[in-house]
């Protein structure tokens, strides 16, 4: 009976060891933790060019690098945006600019405005370490509720490799740890406190949790953001296929239709203009009216290979290199140029 007490009683002060360590593991990395507001504005797509409307958004980051002057977030978070507001725990605000972004691992890099001195930065984490089983937690503001914490389990991970040169260009945790609206590009922590993933998405019927997240993995982030290209060129665009290209008669089978130019992109001071009207294609609702991407450069946008090629050759880009684009507006050829900022 006493053994039996005894061992109870050991039981119990493990439990409140290991909830007070989580705790205080929590408390620690939180601090690299912040809210990333972002302000858009959109074309109302009723046939003025000038019509627009300010959207607000939101999301999550996380603090990185001993220069702590960088946030890591989802790319979806802040492609699209005319400005952002970076806002730590302790409630210290900053703006901050895109560094550098990748649409297809849904990962960006972000440079504060000011130095985070007084904020201690997270750690990168090996994800290539993670094994599926493994315990990890999720720090976020989901449905604006900041510096919320879910914790679960790496459910699966999932791979894709670049078409091109064969490396790794998507590469996904899964995870039963709760993500909601607003938890995307936060961070995602082993138990050690190393961030292993940044949060991308969830799938979903209902447009809330359903028990699959998506992470998209630190190795692949760690990968993309250390080169030297990764570049945010501002705009939104789709592709065109030979029938869609045939519709609005675009002089080749392939193209990319600009829906939106982000204000004080390359995109913008070179010139070029998104759509205007409002149309729904099939399934497909689009911004007609605007700019057609014929060819960038020396690469005729004719094909979905040289579209991915473009992409590519866009992300090798150095500063200071110059580069034309071939546009079609209002039905005539145009070419607008500019150099890599």
């Amino acid at each position: 009976m006493i053994k039996t007490f005894a061992f109870t009683l050991l039981l119990l002060s493990c439990l409140t060891s290991m909830a007070q360590s989580f705790a205080d593991l929590v408390a620690e990395v939180n601090k690299s933790v912040v809210t990333i507001q972002v302000l858009q504005k959109q074309n109302t797509g009723l046939g003025n060019p000038n019509g627009y409307t300010d959207a607000q958004g939101m999301g999550s980051g996380v603090l990185v690098g001993e220069k702590k002057i960088y946030i890591l977030t989802a790319a979806h978070v802040v492609a699209d945006a005319s400005k952002i507001q970076v806002v730590f725990a302790d409630g210290t605000t900053t703006g901050a600019t895109i560094r550098r972004i990748d649409k297809t691992a849904d990962v960006a890099l972000l440079q504060l405005n000011e130095v985070a001195s007084h904020i201690p930065p997270a750690k990168l984490g090996d994800s290539d370490a993670m094994r599926i089983g493994d315990d990890i937690f999720i720090i976020g503001n989901p449905l604006g509720l900041e510096h919320s914490v879910s914790r679960g389990i790496i459910s699966g991970k999932h791979v894709e490799e670049n078409e091109i040169n064969h490396n790794r260009s998507q590469e996904f945790f899964q995870t039963d740890a709760s993500i909601n609206k607003g938890n995307s590009g936060g961070p995602m922590f082993n138990m050690q406190g190393e961030v292993v993933g940044i949060v991308s998405s969830i799938l979903s019927f209902s447009g809330g949790f359903e028990g699959l997240g998506f992470a998209a993995t630190s190795s692949v982030t760690k990968e993309i953001l250390q080169q030297t290209g990764r570049i945010w060129f501002g705009t939104n665009v789709i592709p065109m296929s030979a029938e869609f290209c045939n519709l609005f008669h675009i002089p080749q089978e392939g193209a990319l239709m600009v829906q939106a130019v982000v204000e004080n992109s390359p995109a913008y001071f070179m010139g070029l203009k998104g759509g205007y009207v409002k149309m729904t294609i099939g399934n497909t609702e689009i911004l007609a009216g605007g700019d057609v991407i014929l060819q960038f450069d020396d690469i005729l946008l004719n094909s979905n290979e040289n579209i991915t090629r473009f992409y590519e050759y866009l992300n090798s880009m150095k500063k200071g290199q110059n580069y034309t684009v071939k546009i079609l507006r209002n039905g005539e050829i145009k070419h607008l140029s500019w150099r890599m900022q």
